[in-house]
């Protein structure tokens, strides 16, 4: 047994690394990717720390280049489920019962691994795999990873920490337990972060863990578990099944063992996994945790005194980095007609010269979009743009799949604030406008706040102090993350915890210790030093 008070270094976000030219991190990170390319590899389930191969094997290829084969996984069904979680159960009383620190210990090292040894390796396997550059895979896989395995562990002594009062001659004190059940933990393909954060969370809470990877990120989803492997996280305590969603996750969703969801994804999935508990709540041992973050439309609005080029900036890296696949991404922007004209000309410059293509080019600022689905899908939009009148697309447009998924950065006019495309998520980089009259600044602010059934993200560009006290009260609801004069995407773990309402999600923040509040359920025990030997109470007693 450990005599001592154990602590957790104070962490720090990890440092960007910038891939400029010359760099050593750019010649290995480059190297990796060439190996990768070269060198296919099969995935298999991995449930109770086994690697099981079903011989059901999925194709995964590159977005940018559907002829490059990554490998291939082998994908599970609803028996792997029902072992998955026969896993989890059987592994849980010991991990349970492991003191914090350790568990703590095994994050902290597989933070220190993602750093050093394996960040090159999740980096190339992220934007091979998600078509993300090398920056946008650095943030990611790498950075954002690590900080969520270092920061948790530091929030985890705040959720402990959380202790009530007592009294003389009592001692009270609260026991934070995991969760009765399993936890099941449902990916999204965008952020290899998110899928490295969702099961290990609630696993650092003391549960265990059924992971469903996205069908379009096993790749980088192997590596992680790898990394946990190898930071020794016991067997059983996270298991991994690839597949389709639908036949993986109903068997989890239908057992009365569940204890938990962590969730990112689409809203109408979310919707349709809280139908799904709800219906029949009675069969489980235990209301289950329900926690998800999920889509948005989210904003930039200006104001006439906002710095112009600072607005383009973050138009331009809020609505295209990653090609607008993030649940955070500028989807929409409120311009006021006094500086369009000027902030117009700037805006279609920059986007001229943005490239897109291959990410092995590390000239390139965007790649494909993840697969075909989504491909019809934000073409679809661009289609409904172009043959509707109340539209007028600026830039951009065209769209090829001859090779990958490859849509232009593209920017649509709209007259109407409430059109299809002001009030729909696109999650592509697909960016519509509605230029409002200088003298109408709140009541566009009203506009912003009701037009979208979202709640996410939003930022406020502008200079002058009242006009951003003013957005940020009547914006309070449509935003969970709220920037000023600064791009609506990009939240550090730690600093900006992320997460949003309405029908974005529970607002449980991620890189914080609120979300892992969540994967706990507190005991409180009351220990009386000397207890009462007699049942009457001096209220009782004859009057003398």
């Amino acid at each position: 047994m450990f005599n001592g008070i154990f602590r957790i270094p104070v962490p720090q976000n990890e440092p960007i690394f910038s891939y400029a030219p010359g760099t050593a991190a750019r010649k290995e990170l480059q190297a990796k990717l060439e190996e990768m390319l070269k060198n296919p590899v099969e995935v298999p389930l991995i449930i109770g720390g086994k690697e099981i191969k079903t011989g059901n094997l999925v194709d995964m290829r590159c977005p940018h280049n559907r002829e490059q084969l990554l490998g291939r996984y082998h994908a599970g069904d609803a028996l792997h489920t029902h072992k998955a979680i026969e896993a989890a159960n059987a592994a849980k009383k010991a991990w349970s019962e492991m003191p914090w620190d350790a568990r703590a210990i095994i994050l902290l090292k597989a933070a220190e691994l993602l750093s050093t040894k394996y960040r090159s390796t999740l980096n190339a396997a992220t934007m091979l795999c998600m078509s993300k550059t090398c920056h946008q895979a650095e943030i990611d896989s790498a950075c954002e990873l690590i900080d969520f395995w270092r920061f948790n562990p530091h929030f985890m002594e705040f959720v402990y920490g959380d202790q009530p009062f007592s009294t003389p001659g009592i001692l009270n004190y609260m026991e934070h337990r995991p969760l009765e059940g399993f936890v099941l933990a449902l990916t999204p393909f965008n952020f290899t972060s998110i899928a490295g954060n969702l099961p290990t969370s609630p696993a650092l809470m003391g549960n265990a863990v059924v992971w469903k990877p996205a069908s379009s990120a096993v790749l980088p989803a192997y590596y992680i578990m790898k990394i946990l492997q190898e930071a020794g996280m016991p067997d059983g305590v996270i298991n991994m099944i690839p597949g389709p969603g639908p036949v993986i996750a109903p068997p989890a969703l239908d057992h009365l063992d569940l204890g938990g969801i962590h969730f990112t994804g689409s809203t109408y999935v979310f919707s349709t996994i809280w139908l799904a508990v709800g219906s029949d709540i009675r069969k489980y041992y235990s209301y289950p945790r329900i926690v998800g973050e999920t889509g948005g439309k989210d904003f930039i609005f200006a104001h006439a005194s906002c710095d112009q080029d600072a607005l383009v900036t973050a138009l331009v890296r809020g609505a295209f980095e990653y090609q607008g696949q993030k649940c955070s991404a500028a989807s929409r922007a409120y311009i006021p007609d006094s500086i369009w004209p000027t902030v117009k000309q700037k805006l279609l410059d920059e986007i001229a010269q943005i490239k897109m293509g291959d990410i092995c080019d590390f000239g390139n600022f965007m790649g494909a979009v993840i697969d075909e689905k989504a491909f019809k899908t934000i073409t679809g939009y661009i289609d409904f743009a172009k043959t509707n009148p109340g539209f007028e697309i600026l830039c951009g447009g065209k769209y090829d799949s001859s090779k990958g998924y490859f849509v232009e950065p593209t920017i649509v006019l709209s007259k109407d604030p409430k059109s299809k495309l002001m009030v729909e998520e696109i999650f592509g980089p697909v960016l519509t406008l509605f230029i409002y009259p200088e003298n109408e600044f709140e009541s566009s602010l009203h506009l912003c706040n009701e037009t979208s059934p979202y709640g996410l993200t939003g930022s406020i560009f502008a200079q002058d102090r009242a006009a951003i006290v003013k957005a940020n009260h009547i914006l309070r609801h449509a935003a969970g993350n709220f920037y000023v004069n600064d791009k609506p995407t990009g939240a550090v773990v730690g600093q900006q915890p992320f997460g949003g309402s309405r029908a974005s999600g529970t607002n449980d923040k991620a890189g914080s210790c609120l979300n892992l509040e969540r994967w706990v359920s507190p005991r409180t025990i009351k220990e009386t030093y000397i207890p009462p030997r007699d049942w009457r109470y001096p209220y009782m007693a004859e009057e003398k």
